[in-house]
């Protein structure tokens, strides 16, 4: 990363933008704290980091990435895996209490889960174990959520269903940070977007202000029209148009 500098202000949504390699994942690892800055700072949720002890500030943060769905049980029942959110566990091993299986299943039924909460964590399909992973995060009621690509390899049914459930976030008191290589994705819970090229920082502010034509050619050297629809973009590559 170069130079970049960017501040999520309190009742903000942000999403990341950027090509494969551009340096999203790397921001992410920042703000989690398992990455730190050779020259500048990071501060989360009002603690500056190099000066707080890290592992305070991550029970109050929720993650949801490829890497940690990989790190779950799959023979476990989803209420359990749910459950796990609630103390930062990977498995339980000792007796839950029943107010916390009870919470997990709630969380399941609100997500349209409910029927599965007692299944093996491995019957689900992709996109059920990410909405799964979605109620494992907001276990700990976590005042920032980080999200990095939840939507990957979805199809088409199951990632709208996906970004219901993320649109919902909206009636919560969280901060919700996401990454993903998709415009369309961009639900109106979100408010703000930065835009990254090459480690550094091409655009960031109010959604509408960014993502521009002449914003999205500048960071993917395509040209597209963009279309606004119930506060959600849509891109579409001009005909004949040639990339840079």
């Amino acid at each position: 990363m170069d130079d970049v500098s960017l501040e999520v202000k309190e009742g903000e949504n942000w999403v990341i933008l950027g090509r494969n390699g551009s340096g999203k994942t790397t921001i992410l690892e920042m703000m989690t704290g398992y990455l730190f800055p050779s020259k500048g700072t990071v501060e989360v949720l009002g603690y500056k980091y190099g000066q707080c002890d890290i592992r305070e500030v991550r029970k109050e943060i929720g993650y949801i990435g490829p890497s940690l769905m990989e790190k779950m049980s799959l023979n476990d029942p989803v209420w359990e895996v749910v459950a796990t959110g609630a103390y930062a566990y990977l498995r339980f091993y000792e007796t839950i209490p029943t107010e916390v299986k009870e919470k997990a299943i709630s969380m399941l039924e609100d997500m349209n889960l409910g029927n599965m909460a007692f299944h093996p964590f491995g019957t689900l399909s992709q996109g059920e174990r990410k909405k799964a992973m979605l109620a494992r995060c907001l276990m700990a009621d976590p005042k920032l959520l980080i999200m990095d690509e939840p939507c990957a390899g979805l199809d088409l049914y199951e990632r709208e269903k996906m970004l219901a459930e993320i649109d919902k976030l909206r009636q919560r008191n969280v901060s919700v940070v996401y990454v993903t290589h998709h415009v369309e994705e961009i639900v109106p819970l979100f408010t703000h977007v930065a835009l990254i090229r090459e480690g550094k920082l091409a655009g960031s502010g109010p959604k509408e202000e960014v993502l521009t034509k002449e914003m999205i050619l500048a960071t993917y050297d395509i040209p597209v029209d963009v279309e606004w629809d119930s506060g959600r973009p849509w891109i579409k590559i001009r005909p004949g148009g040639k990339t840079i």
